[in-house]
């Protein structure tokens, strides 16, 4: 009788267990689970990309300070040589072609290349 009534007590305890364990899966494959795992994973992988890039960012300041030092880009510049020359804005010749003189002129030989015009 013993032996009976612990194994239907197991037996009934491992159903409840296989139980629990599918209906907990099986709300996780819900579309808005789904959906929510993956905007977590998202949201990760942008802390991790945004990690990286602040790490090569510091990199990359170190390294040019680095570099700066060892080329003499750093240093106060001598005050016996000239300023550094800046190269003023030139503006730039208008094209001699106008668009609308060119229109008006050739409006009787107006080739278009707009299929719907021809409609």
């Amino acid at each position: 009788m013993f032996r009976r009534t612990f194994w239907f007590t197991a037996g009934a305890a491992a159903g409840v267990w296989a139980t629990t364990k599918v209906n907990r899966k099986l709300k996780q494959l819900t579309p808005e689970s789904l959906a929510a795992q993956a905007a977590n994973k998202a949201i990760e992988a942008g802390r991790g990309l945004k990690e990286f890039a602040l790490d090569v960012r510091a990199g990359m300041v170190q390294r040019e300070a680095e570099l700066g030092e060892r080329l003499g880009l750093q240093a106060q510049p001598d005050p016996e040589l000239p300023a550094q020359r800046r190269f003023a804005a030139i503006d730039q010749p208008k094209h001699p072609y106008n668009k609308q003189s060119y229109n008006s002129s050739n409006s009787s030989n107006h080739n278009s290349y707009n299929r719907n015009e021809d409609h």
